[in-house]
């Protein structure tokens, strides 16, 4: 096992026993804040399979994420309110929600991907940001749907016995997803998908030559990505109650990179390091100070300068993969 594998079995850990020790010292309210950290966490996770594996630098994630949020939203509203859309009255079913939500996000970002991934560079950057934002208009002009103001959802997803109506069980549906796409994340760097997407991103006239069919390995990579962002837009739905135009902003999709960068990219568990790290020190800024962006940046610019693979760069001390 490596010092990494390590690092990360206790941290899971102590996730698993945060509600416990948040109950024992009375602040069982930062168990809300820890079910963020693990959605941010799979959000980033997510895009660190383009951006850190496959070298693509994706500024419309948020798109995916806002998407995966709207369907459970909206199938909520249907279901209390009536009406349908494309002929479904809605439900308030989490089994065929997050599903939906998933299905949706992943076919937006593969037909998204099919028309950005024939650019490279800085025009692949701003492709994506132009979806992204082309999206987040078109909720805005949604009145049925709240527009601008959003919509909220009447209850949490309904999940049989499992009552996700608790925060509790909320934060350990959110680790288990998030320890789930982990694990597959992990089994997919190591395979031959992996290896090939890395390659992609190391040297693509090389990889070429050689007969790889870059672009289907880049939209396969860009798909599943999204798809996962959509998982986290239906978590995010949930624990909010709420959702927003502000959930398919740029401002989301910045955040994202941000983290990425923060935890490490191309590691396997710095996305998630990068969750805790950016929404701890967002917590603990904004006590202090409502121009909180302001400080957080020359950290963020220290984390850049002396670790260059993120915070989880320091764990491994070496270049996972």
């Amino acid at each position: 096992m490596t010092r990494s594998d390590l690092v990360a079995l206790i941290g899971l850990a102590g996730f698993a026993l945060f509600p416990a020790l948040a109950w024992a010292g009375g602040v069982l309210w930062a168990v809300d804040l820890a079910s963020r950290m693990l959605i941010y966490g799979l959000a980033a996770l997510a895009l660190n399979l383009v951006l850190g594996y496959g070298g693509l630098v994706s500024f419309g994630h948020a798109a995916f994420v806002g998407a995966g949020a709207y369907v459970v939203a909206i199938l909520s509203f249907h279901s209390m309110m009536g009406g349908s859309i494309l002929g479904y009255g809605g439900t308030e079913s989490g089994f065929v929600a997050f599903a939906l939500a998933i299905l949706v996000s992943g076919l937006l970002a593969l037909a998204i991907g099919t028309l950005s991934l024939k650019t490279s560079g800085l025009y692949f950057i701003m492709i994506t940001l132009a979806f992204a934002q082309m999206i987040y208009y078109l909720f805005i002009s949604l009145p049925d749907y709240g527009g601008e103001d959003g919509l909220s959802l009447w209850a949490r997803s309904d999940f049989g016995p499992l009552d996700i109506g608790d925060d509790v069980v909320f934060f350990y549906l959110c680790l288990v997803l998030v320890l789930l796409f982990a694990l597959l994340k992990r089994r997919l760097v190591a395979s031959r998908f992996g290896w090939t997407l890395m390659g992609l991103r190391d040297n693509e006239r090389r990889m070429c030559a050689l007969g790889t069919p870059s672009f289907r390995y880049r939209l396969a990579a860009f798909t599943l990505s999204g798809a996962v962002a959509g998982l986290a837009g239906a978590l995010l739905a949930n624990q909010t109650e709420f959702v927003s135009p502000a959930f398919l902003s740029w401002h989301l999709s910045g955040e994202l990179l941000v983290i990425v960068i923060l935890g490490g990219m191309g590691t396997l568990y710095g996305p998630l390091a990068g969750a805790v790290a950016f929404l701890l020190l967002e917590f603990a800024l904004k006590e202090v100070t409502e121009h909180w962006q302001l400080a957080l940046g020359p950290i963020l610019i220290l984390v850049v300068l002396y670790a260059r693979r993120g915070l989880w760069g320091l764990v491994e001390g070496r270049k996972d993969g």
